[in-house]
C-alpha cells in the first residue's frame, strides 16, 4: 500500500488520521512542523496530507519544496474554505483541498482517488464513463467510436483525464493550453473550448463546473 506523510500540529487529527489510515495498510510517518517533514521527505512518499497552518510556517511553503523535487500528490487538510485560498493551493500544483472538520471515510475517499490517479497516468489509456482517451494514437473516443478534435481541445481534454477527480483551475489549464506558436491562450479561448468539447463530447456529466474556480473530471 501507499507510504503517506502527514503534515499536521493538532494531535488529536494526527492520531485520528494515522490510524484510520494504518487500518487499511498504509504506513503513515507523521511531522507537526515544515522543518520536521523537509528533513525527512524523500521520493519514496507516495502522497502528502498537508495541513495549512503550522507552528513555524504555512504549508504552501513545503507545497513548493516538494513539487520542486518531485511530483508528489498532495492533498491539503485545512479549515480555511475561502476560494482564494483553495485556488492558491491548487494553482501550487495540489491534488485536492478538504476542509476540516472532515469524515475519515471522506478521506479515504480522496485518497484512495488521487492514488487511482497518479497509477493510471503510467497508462497509455485514459477513460472517465464512456470517455477514453489514447495518448499513443493521441485520440479520443465516445463509446468506442473515434471523436475528431482539435489539437486545442485534445490538449483540454488530456489535462482534465490525467487529472481526473482533481479539481483543475482555469489558471492551471490555461498553462496548459499554449498554441503551437507558443502563444498564451487566453480565458475567453479556454471558455469557447471547453463549451465545444462538451458538445463533441454529447454534453458529459463527467465533465464538472467548479463555480469561480475552474473544472473537473470524474466519474459519476
Amino acid at each position: 500500500m501507499a507510504k503517506i506523510l502527514l503534515l499536521e500540529d493538532d494531535d488529536t487529527i494526527t492520531f485520528g488520521i494515522k490510524t484510520s489510515l494504518e487500518k487499511k495498510n498504509h504506513t503513515v510517518c507523521c511531522y507537526n512542523t515544515i522543518a520536521e517533514a523537509k528533513k525527512n521527505f524523500d521520493k519514496t512518499i507516495d502522497l502528502i496530507l498537508l495541513d495549512l497552518n503550522l507552528p513555524d510556517g504555512i504549508g504552501y511553503e513545503f507545497c513548493q519544496y516538494v513539487k520542486s523535487i518531485e511530483d508528489t500528490p498532495v492533498i491539503f487538510l485545512t479549515v480555511r474554505d475561502d476560494e482564494k485560498d483553495i485556488i492558491r493551493g491548487l494553482d501550487m500544483g495540489a491534488d485536492d483541498y478538504v476542509v476540516k472538520p472532515f469524515l475519515l471515510s471522506v478521506l479515504q475517499s480522496r485518497i484512495n482517488a488521487v492514488l487511482r490517479r497518479t497509477h493510471s497516468n503510467t497508462n497509455n489509456t485514459i477513460t472517465c464513463e464512456n470517455i477514453s482517451l489514447n495518448k499513443v494514437e493521441v485520440k479520443a473516443y465516445l463509446d468506442n467510436v473515434e471523436v475528431p478534435l482539435t489539437a486545442g481541445e485534445y490538449k483540454l481534454l488530456l489535462s482534465l483525464m490525467e487529472n481526473k477527480n482533481r479539481a483543475m483551475t482555469r489558471t492551471k489549464l490555461l498553462e496548459m493550453l499554449w498554441d503551437v506558436d507558443g502563444n498564451f491562450v487566453n480565458d475567453n479561448t479556454l471558455t469557447v473550448t471547453i463549451k465545444r468539447l462538451r458538445e463533441k463530447l454529447k454534453n458529459p456529466p463527467c465533465i464538472k463546473t467548479l463555480r469561480g474556480i475552474g473544472y473537473r473530471m470524474e466519474d459519476n
